[in-house]
């Protein structure tokens, strides 16, 4: 890691696309720590091309935008937790029922699914930038709207707002990714994507207590639109354009109003150096934005089974959660801030996953790629026909899946036994670190098998934990009033250890499955090409 951010930091883009113009990268040995970031001379082969790098982004640079994004994120969740400290508040204020409140975090939860389906779909075909505008823009005058408003009626109509601005920024964040990284490596950099989705809901309650004790529930509201103010202006000055569709692997320019500051001034450099961009990389698309085609995604063998087990999961997770704060502040007599400290372990255990499950899917994926004879060049993308990529994923999430099962049935039993609140706060923490090693694995599956429409894929996965998400937290009450908490963690994480032999299914199915997929796909192009090409000659 240390050669690697010594290249990095001595060595621009702008030479790395100067490089790959004027060498190539040997095929018949494994890359050196140069050529593992892309960002070293290149060696010969006889004068002969090969294929330019993935990304022409060096490993800093990559964290650095990837952490950008993932902070970015950090507004979805954020949105939704920050929120519920203040809500008796905000009945009060305006005077309805508790329920009536609720009904906002429910139509919150379902347009958080719904939402990206849009947007992701359109930054796959258009880049990433202008999706992140677009969501910018909205989400900052839905806050607005929410911190004058007074009336129930207007709260509703802009927590929906809200929720279609700040949803579809987790789907962006893993296209980011995609874009830049390989499979080889992408379960780390994924976990670096997941750092702000996990940080939004542990720091949620907190900030929403403090501001709701202190200075009332309007400032939560002000506090989410000047952040989202901050985070427009950062992405508008230092996000550059990383869509394929777009820019390729980084050395194609964008159009003029898709550029960020620093890519303009990148750009002039470029020109008066004389690089000429890597056009072989961008692959445009042929399709329209179609908000539908999350849908079409759930329709594949593979993946449905995939999402759908994945949403079970949130569900059981986010249903049995629900009743912390209130079992917390009958029994500890805990403030909301209290309170809203009390989730941070859980947090602290997601935040865990990036240096436990991403490091050991990317050690899974150079086992099997050993195992096949395959050399993996870092910075060239893997043909995945070739590697079993539902094994490497999925042998690494198996084990999470039944870890968090165990540890759900740890926590309900010391919820329901009155256990003290040092073996709450561990095993929240454990299911903090086992559920985010469960559920990013399959994110991972996800992107790999949908390279080509990353924020599309990851959108369908969202559909579908927030839609089952919105679901359990309407049964959560009363199904643990009639079993109690204890046997409500068993019933779910029983229900998740039965339906797991469908992920073995995967690992011995889903190569055919995907097989048949693409062939299916290759020839649905193959049929829209040849109808564009008899219109264009009649």
């Amino acid at each position: 890691m240390a050669e690697n951010e010594k290249v990095d930091q001595s060595i621009s883009p702008c030479e790395n696309s100067r490089n790959s113009n004027n060498h190539e990268f040997p095929e018949s040995k494994e890359a050196t720590d140069d050529e593992a970031t892309g960002d070293g001379e290149l060696g010969d082969q006889g004068g002969e091309r090969t294929e330019p790098p993935y990304s022409i982004f060096t490993h800093r640079e990559k964290a650095t935008m990837i952490l950008l994004v993932s902070f970015t994120a950090i507004i979805s969740p954020l949105s939704g937790a920050v929120y519920l400290p203040a809500l008796p508040s905000l009945a009060r204020d305006l005077n309805v029922s508790t329920s009536l409140i609720n009904l906002t975090v429910t139509t919150y939860l379902i347009l958080q699914g719904v939402a990206p389906s849009f947007i992701g779909n359109f930054s796959d075909v258009y880049g990433r930038r202008p999706a992140y505008m677009i969501c910018c823009i909205v989400y900052l005058a839905a806050n607005i709207g929410l911190a004058v408003q007074n009336s129930y009626a207007a709260l509703m109509t802009l927590r929906c707002l809200q929720s279609c601005g700040s949803s579809a920024t987790i789907a962006l964040s893993s296209g980011v990714v995609a874009d830049m990284v390989t499979r080889a490596e992408r379960g780390k950099y994924l976990g670096y994507a997941a750092m702000g989705v996990t940080l939004g809901p542990a720091l949620g309650p907190v900030i929403g207590g403090l501001l709701d004790s202190y200075l009332g529930w309007r400032a939560i509201f002000w506090f989410l639109a000047i952040l989202s103010g901050v985070l427009f202006l950062v992405l508008f000055i230092f996000l550059p354009e990383t869509g394929r569709n777009v820019v390729g692997n980084g050395t194609v320019p964008p159009p003029w109003w898709n550029m960020s500051l620093l890519a303009y001034l990148k750009q002039r450099h470029q020109r008066r150096q004389g690089v000429e961009p890597e056009v072989e990389t961008v692959k445009p698309s042929r399709k329209r934005p179609n908000p539908f085609a999350s849908l079409k995604i759930l329709a594949e063998k593979e993946c449905g089974i995939i999402l759908g087990f994945g949403s079970i999961m949130y569900g059981g997770y986010y249903m049995l959660l629900t009743t912390l704060s209130s079992e917390l502040s009958s029994r500890f007599g805990f403030s909301p801030v209290i309170i809203g400290l009390c989730y941070l372990p859980l947090g602290v255990g997601s935040l865990s996953y990036r240096h436990t499950g991403g490091y050991l899917l990317d050690w899974n994926f150079r086992r099997h790629a050993k195992a096949a004879g395959i050399v993996i060049t870092h910075n060239r993308q893997q043909d995945l026909s070739a590697l079993p990529i539902e094994k490497m994923r999925l042998q690494i999430s198996l084990p999470f899946v039944y870890m968090s099962s165990g540890v759900l049935v740890a926590y309900g039993w010391a919820i329901q036994t009155k256990s003290s609140l040092a073996g709450i706060e561990i095993s929240l923490f454990l299911c903090g670190m086992f559920f985010s090693g469960a559920l990013n694995g399959f994110n991972t599956l996800i992107v790999d098998t949908h390279v080509n429409m990353p924020a599309t894929a990851v959108a369908a996965n969202n559909l579908c934990r927030c839609l089952v998400g919105a679901g359990a937290a309407a049964i959560a009450a009363p199904l643990i009033d009639r079993l109690g908490m204890g046997w409500t963690g068993v019933l779910v994480a029983g229900i998740w250890v039965g339906a797991s032999p469908l992920l073995w299914l995967i690992m011995v199915k889903g190569p055919g499955w995907r097989e048949v997929e693409e062939k299916r796909q290759a020839e649905r192009a193959a049929q829209v090409t040849t109808n564009v090409g008899d219109q264009t000659r009649g």
